[in-house]
């Protein structure tokens, strides 16, 4: 009896070690974890677009963090996996895209408009300051006359009637 029990916790102790050697890392793993929040902050979710996926809880968002720890189970590098996103989703997908021909208008675009916006605002400015109220003829001064007396008076039009 003692012979079967020493061989069954010989077999258990040798047998634990080779699957020990396998275990992949889960999310409760504390180095996995910490990997899946750091890139998990580098991606844009697609659905909110103003938050990483870490901060989302939007549905696509939750599926991206979860590719992400199946990629980091798979053994996958911080750098493959954000590749892979890229490659699938495009550069929009990263919170600081690389400044390449396909993204100069997100990191230029905003200052671009700007500028537009400022120059609209100046030409504007610039254009009423150069317009006169031309003066009102003898004719139009009358009428106006009337009309704001009709105001005081509180007397109508004729035939006007609500």
């Amino acid at each position: 009896m003692k012979k079967i029990l020493i061989f069954l916790m010989a077999f258990f102790c040798v047998f634990s070690t080779v699957m020990a050697a396998d275990v992949k890392p889960t999310i409760l793993d504390p180095v996995a974890n910490k990997r899946v929040v750091e890139i998990s902050s580098q991606l844009r979710c697609l659905v909110c677009q103003n938050q990483s996926i870490a901060d989302s809880n939007a549905e696509l968002a939750m599926d991206l963090k979860n590719q992400v720890v199946k990629q980091i189970a798979a053994g996958k590098t911080n750098q493959q996996i954000i590749d892979f996103m890229v490659e699938r989703y495009g550069d929009f997908v990263l919170y600081n895209p690389p400044f390449k021909l396909s993204t100069v208008l997100l990191w230029v675009g905003p200052a671009v408009f700007l500028v537009i916006a400022l120059w609209a605002l100046f030409w504007t400015l610039n254009k009423r300051r150069k317009l006169q109220a031309k003066p009102l003829t003898e004719e139009e001064r009358k009428r106006a006359d009337a009309l704001l007396r009709g105001l005081d008076t509180g007397k109508t039009r004729k035939g006007a009637s609500r």
